[in-house]
């Protein structure tokens, strides 16, 4: 009977979607299991087939769970807000929202088509209202609060402005901006309004400050570093520079110590947790303060190694410190202008990068060295971070390689630390207050000790202290663009104000163009409907802004992350209208049990998901204080991309025999022109690229013009794309799934190479015939054979280790060997085939549910419980026994381990082989090793 994959496929998605059966309850009375992908950006490419690899995953331990009998939670939704619909609305004139919709009605398609056992009843989209609403929320809740050191968790703004107006800011352990003005209570009472929230914006979990930002002039937007490769936009590839823009930002730094120490209760790969430490990069040594010669201004900076500052011979600021333009001399002004602006083209990643180019320029001034006294001179160097540490650097050149570059490349003077005399310039000669000597603070053994030295007496002589420091800085917040979530913020006097959450959400206007505005405001700015009546609290005309009664809104739209930060949790209540979720299902569903996504996210998106998770947990929204307990990282499926190759200088093309690699360009050929055996349609070709219609094609002797393969990474820009409707459609589905497990571990790259997929889909045939004949359906329900049940639960054994270790391209394999065993033997016993399908069903669901109901099943496989394993069935109770003439074996034996060793050998010598080989011959001895040989002598 033939397997119409096709027809089956098609069949079991309507019924899955019609009955929803995959549709979950808070049961509190079962076991749960929550798997989660990180869910898609719906482009308008749709999927290829490298997208798919990590939801066949999930959805492979989500079916398995389901046999076990946990409640599971599988849903699936769109990141849907973001720049690439944007751009694509300012080149075509199309609203976002019709992009993103039409987007997305193709990934569902796609989706479907694959059959993935989703949820689809909690589908959240991140540019829906209804969810954006929660999104402005978490907004106003971290608007409305401060970070309490002395507790480590978040608290009401309310408590801190009681504090303010019991004690002024003394006496605070909070995170806050860096420099903040002492006041008392009389001085708050006497602030106006707008002093007082100035001053709170300084405290605020998320504040408006004019912030070191990643412009991209081209996309009219500030980018985050995640989101800048080489000093270009990641979307693009758009030069980026830097600039000081008023922003939204999110204190994260006040969580630093928390999401560095909780990365070790977490079920992460090693590398994923090594890249959120160093993002978050804790830093224990000491603040020195500089005092510039003839100015008011100290220079603060932060070191690892104190012990170190007797060698400190110049100092280095970052380009953009503040102090630059203040201390920066007359006769430097031009050059250090000039190198400011060169500066600002690169990106932060790159300055870190680049340690063999070597630039800088002097300022002019000068610092006093703390305990000599001595002038140091004041430089700027793009490798020194302004929002990293205070921006500026003490260099030793005799103890940091970089530094001492710096100093060869500038001829800068280069000191000899000994016995606390500075050699070089003949500096603080007094031996009896010398900190550090060359030897304590090179050597190993004493470095702590030398260190720990250095920061007493630096806090004796009120030149420094000992302080703890963090590369994670604040995350801006605002993009200038119109495709995200809004702002709930308008503006009173220039002074921020939240709309109350009653009257959230805050629905994205319309505009007529998704450009920034002539003068350079966000593209909200063209909206005519854009201001806030505080009397009626709703959007009105901008005509109507009073400054009374009605005010302007934010311009300025969420970034990406927004909505991706929090989405773990909606899912769990999605249509709830009064919170993100209830508790009772927060408290049910906890956190994902397993998320898979790819690790380009690594110090994005996951380091902001869990800082809103923590933040929410401070304010008891949620139980938990992590979102995801265990996080596989799929690898990438490569695309097998294809080359014609033309000779240089000319238009002809060769085939590839005929192809000498240092004579020819090899030019990308769209792959779906060439068949299984690498032979490029010359036709198709000429027609999709048209400048080879007249060209001419030297071909292989058969006509045929074969093309060269390289591996590279699926995209469109290199042609190498393989849509996964067309393997559908071709193969199935179920040949789909089976063969992206099949390539390789999971979290490894590995190409796609469609020729290879013949293989499965040949297996899932020869799996369709282990349970028909030429008639038809032909599972009997007879006892099985020892042989069958040996089989099946040596299957049952390996396949469950191997889903229970992630460990799928092996569980592929075996049930191959299975259903080949099971074949050679005729197996056609239900007390096998029944449990067999069960087993497969979470990598081949459509063909298992078809298999499941022609064995008189009424309900979804889904539902049945998993087979369980039997040590009893694979405990051998027979043995192959090699029998031996003279020390050769002639043939083998299978005789029961229960025999004696008389039995054995009165079985072995009454066999026909024997008889034969024997030949009528009485053997001189017989000698029987029970469970191991028989050989018989003379």
């Amino acid at each position: 009977m033939q397997y119409n994959f096709n027809e089956i496929e098609a069949k079991w998605q309507k019924k899955w979607a019609d009955e929803k059966t995959f549709q979950v309850n808070s049961n509190q009375g079962k076991k749960k299991f929550y798997g989660l992908d990180m869910f898609p950006y719906p482009s308008g490419a749709g999927l290829h087939v490298g997208h798919p690899l990590g939801y066949i995953a999930s959805d492979i331990v989500a079916r398995y769970k389901r046999h076990l009998g946990y409640n599971v939670l599988h849903p699936q939704g769109y990141d849907s807000f973001g720049l690439p619909a944007e751009q694509y609305a300012i080149q075509t004139g199309q609203h976002p929202a019709k992009t993103t919709q039409a987007n997305i009605q193709r990934y569902r398609k796609q989706l479907d088509q694959i059959g993935f056992s989703f949820d689809w009843s909690r589908e959240v989209r991140t540019s829906n209202p209804d969810y954006y609403k929660w999104t402005q929320w978490i907004f106003t809740q971290l608007f409305n609060s401060y970070y309490c050191n002395k507790t480590d968790k978040a608290k009401p703004i309310q408590l801190l402005i009681n504090h303010f107006e019991e004690q002024g800011n003394d006496g605070l352990d909070v995170a806050s901006d860096e420099v903040i003005a002492p006041f008392n209570a009389t001085d708050w009472k006497e602030f106006s309004a707008a002093k007082k929230e100035e001053i709170l914006l300084q405290y605020r979990l998320t504040y408006l400050a004019e912030t070191e930002v990643n412009w991209c002039p081209a996309l009219g937007t500030v980018l985050a570093n995640d989101e800048v490769i080489n000093g270009r936009s990641e979307r693009g590839g758009y030069p980026v520079q830097k600039k000081k823009m008023k922003q939204w930002s999110m204190r994260i730094s006040a969580y630093a110590e928390r999401l560095l120490k909780d990365l070790n209760q977490l079920d992460w790969s090693d590398s994923i947790k090594e890249a959120q430490r160093n993002w978050i990069g804790k830093s224990e040594g000491a603040s020195v303060k500089f005092k510039v010669q003839n100015h008011a201004a100290n220079i603060e900076v932060f070191t690892t190694r104190p012990d170190t500052i007797f060698g400190v011979s110049f100092m280095t600021l970052a380009p953009e410190h503040d102090l630059v333009n203040q201390i920066t001399t007359p006769e430097q002004k031009q050059s250090v202008e000039a190198y400011i602006k060169a500066a600002s083209l690169k990106s932060e990643r790159d300055r870190m990068a680049d340690v063999k180019t070597i630039s800088g320029v002097f300022t002019g001034a000068y610092a006093a060295h703390p305990f000599t006294k001595q002038p140091i001179p004041i430089w700027i160097g793009d490798y020194v971070l302004a929002g990293y540490g205070t921006g500026a650097v003490m260099a030793v050149p005799c103890g940091d390689q970089r530094d001492f570059d710096f100093a060869k490349h500038f001829n800068l003077p280069i000191p000899n630390v000994f016995e606390g005399v500075d050699v070089a310039n003949e500096a603080y000669t007094d031996k009896e207050n010398a900190i550090i000597t060359n030897s304590n603070f090179l050597n190993g053994l004493q470095g702590k000790k030398a260190i720990e030295e250095a920061i007493l007496a630096l806090e004796d002589e009120k030149i420094g202290k000992r302080q703890t420091n963090f590369r994670l800085r604040d995350a801006v917040f605002s993009r200038q663009r119109y495709w995200g979530e809004p702002f709930p913020v308008y503006y009173v006097n220039g002074t921020p104000k939240l709309i109350k959450e009653k009257h959230l959400p805050l629905v994205l206007p319309e505009i007529d163009e998704y450009l920034p505005t002539e003068d350079g405001a966000p593209p909200l700015g063209r909206a005519k409907n854009w201001a806030w009546d505080t009397k009626n609290n709703q959007v009105v005309e901008n005509t109507k802004i009073d400054h009374i009664n009605v005010f302007p809104l934010e311009l300025n739209t969420m970034p990406g992350w927004a909505g991706s930060s929090w989405y773990m949790f909606r899912y769990m209540d999605p249509q709830n209208q009064e919170q993100i979720a209830s508790q009772e299902a927060l408290n049910y569903w906890e956190n994902v049990d397993l998320y898979i996504g790819g690790s380009e996210h690594a110090t994005g998106h996951l380091l902001y998901a869990r800082f809103w998770t923590k933040f929410l947990n401070d304010l008891g929204v949620i139980p938990v204080e992590e979102p995801f307990k265990k996080m596989i990282n799929q690898g990438m499926i490569l695309g097998e991309s294809a080359f014609a190759y033309r000779l240089k200088d000319t238009n002809t093309l060769v085939t590839k025999s005929k192809a000498k690699m240092d004579e020819v360009d090899p030019i990308h050929v769209d792959v779906s022109m060439v068949n299984l055996s690498n032979e490029l349609d010359i036709d198709a070709f000429k027609k999709w690229r048209t400048e080879f219609s007249t060209a001419d094609f030297v071909t292989e002797e058969n006509g045929s013009f074969v093309v060269g393969r390289e591996v590279e990474k699926m995209s469109k820009s290199k042609y190498n794309v393989v849509n996964p409707d067309d393997i559908c459609e071709t193969y199935g589905a179920d040949t789909l799934r089976m063969y992206e497990m099949f390539l390789g571990p999971i979290e490894q790259a590995k190409p796609w190479n469609t020729a290879g997929i013949t293989g499965v889909h040949n297996f899932l045939r020869k799996l369709w015939k282990l349970y028909h004949d030429k008639e038809g359906f032909s599972v009997i329900d007879q006892p099985a054979s020892k042989e069958a049940l040996k089989i099946l639960h040596k299957t049952i054994k390996k396949v469950t280790e191997d889903i229970e270790n992630f460990s799928f391209n092996t569980s592929i394999s075996t049930f191959m060997i299975a259903v080949n065993e099971l074949s050679k033997i005729d197996c056609n016993a239900k007390e096998v085939l029944n449990p067999l399908a069960i087993l497969i069903s979470p990598f081949a669901p459509h063909i298992a549910e078809e298999l499941w109901q022609k064995m008189g099943h009424h309900v979804s496989i889904s539902t049945a419980p998993y087979p369980k394993y039997e040590e009893k069935f694979l405990v051998e109770d027979t043995k192959t026994y090699p029998i031996s003439f003279n020390g050769k074996m002639r043939f083998t034996l299978d005789l029961s381990l229960s025999l004696s060793k008389e039995e054995i050998e009165e079985l072995v010598m009454n066999d026909e082989k024997t008889k034969n080989q024997l030949a009528g011959r009485t053997p001189k001895k017989v000698i029987v090793v029970p469970g191991k040989i028989v050989n018989i002598v003379g």
